[in-house]
């Protein structure tokens, strides 16, 4: 599918929301004292087009930052000597505590690991603390899908496993925290990590932000757990760059932004 049309069924997607097309959208079943996400609630309409923001989605390049080979970042040997301060320590991963955390902290993690890797850091505490986090979310989906070691990328592969397994819900969570550590990370060290992106790079960022918002803002009738993640990102709709130029100036702009929305995220 092309861009352009890609876009189209994004915009088609707000305009329904726009008209009231969640207004018979019903509330998640309650469970004791906690209300719960049941995936069959949702309304056929609405995951047809929840299932159209997903392809979109998966259909995107991964962003270069994260990416091995000739097209990614390339560090040279002393620039692997200056690590990062910034990256989460994986001891956080025992302040999640509920499911959705969890998802979000298991993602955030996988991002992080991948930029340790590139600065040859030891990774051995975040595979500890990921193992840790997949053990408990115990989803099966994550063991169907072919690439479970790269669980940033929020792929139409793994968005299929978790629909067959009534876990949609999360599937967002993780993608909306896989994109917000990576502008975190982007912002860091603009001049080596935006440096590998080209103009289509960019506006794929900005392209996934408007996906992401669109899709956590309708899912959000049905999962209350969705709420604070559409809370999270919602600033973030001031990214619209389409070129590299825009792109660093947008990023600073919204550094504070960013910044707010990683520590909502991940606590």
């Amino acid at each position: 599918m092309k861009k352009l049309s890609i876009f189209a069924v994004a915009i088609a997607a707000i305009a329904f929301t726009a008209c009231g097309g969640n207004k018979n959208a019903q509330p998640a079943q309650e469970t004791g004292e906690e209300k719960s996400f049941e995936q069959e609630q949702v309304e056929a309409k609405i995951k047809l087009e929840l299932d159209s923001l997903a392809s979109a989605v998966g259909q995107l390049k991964q962003l270069p930052i994260l990416k091995e080979g000739d097209d990614g970042i390339q560090l040279t040997d002393a620039e692997k000597q200056v690590k990062p301060d910034y990256l989460l320590d994986p001891a956080v991963a025992e302040n999640a505590a509920t499911l959705s955390e969890k998802y979000r902290m298991v993602s955030a993690l996988s991002v992080d690991k991948k930029i340790a890797e590139l600065y040859e850091m030891p990774t051995e505490a975040y595979e500890k603390s990921i193992s840790k986090l997949l053990a408990d979310i115990n989803d099966p989906s994550f063991k169907e899908w072919e690439d479970a070691e790269t669980i940033y990328e929020t792929t139409q592969n793994l968005y299929e496993a978790m629909e067959k397994n009534g876990r949609i819900n999360y599937f967002w969570q993780l993608a909306a925290t896989s994109l917000v550590e990576e502008l975190f990370v982007m912002n860091q060290n603009e001049e080596k990590f935006i440096g590998v992106f080209d103009d289509e790079s960019a506006s794929n960022v900005t392209y996934r932000v408007a996906l992401l918002i669109d899709a956590v803002n309708r899912l959000a009738a049905y999962d209350p757990d969705i709420e604070p993640v559409a809370q999270a990102i919602a600033p973030l709709s001031v990214l619209n760059a389409i070129s590299v130029d825009q792109l660093k100036t947008q990023l600073a702009e919204a550094k504070d932004n960013i910044v707010a929305a990683r520590a909502a995220l991940v606590k």
